[in-house]
């Protein structure tokens, strides 16, 4: 099999964030499914940005676990990364019932609705 390093080397550099909030949940929360999903395009970032993500964390850790308790051992964990380069975090965190019952999905991010101050004022 071959490999294209160059668009290997370009992939990993651009998702150095993402894999560190992958890394970081998997090792604490052991879960059954996790999406950590760059949603930065969405909104008025450069391209490549690593800012905004949505992150689906379904562990039996949550189990018994109040929703503002498992938001804290989320932002816990990620304590680094909100203090430096994540701008926007949504979590979704549950339990594999809660999972289940939801029918194995969440709902769609909304749509970035702006946030430059040029488009706050109408310039």
């Amino acid at each position: 099999m071959s490999v294209n390093v160059k668009a290997w080397v370009i992939i990993s550099a651009t998702m150095i964030i993402q894999n560190k909030i992958t890394y970081k949940l998997t090792d604490a929360l052991s879960p059954v499914h996790l999406e950590v999903v760059n949603e930065s395009s969405m909104h008025s970032v450069p391209p490549g940005s690593e800012s905004h993500f949505k992150v689906v964390a379904v562990s039996d850790r949550f189990q018994d676990q109040s929703l503002v308790i498992r938001h804290r051992m989320i932002n816990e964990l990620l304590a680094a990364e909100i203090a430096g380069p994540i701008h926007a975090l949504s979590l979704h965190t549950l339990t594999p019932t809660e999972w289940r019952s939801q029918g194995k999905s969440t709902e769609d991010s909304p749509l970035c609705l702006g946030g430059s101050k040029r488009e706050k004022d109408g310039q």
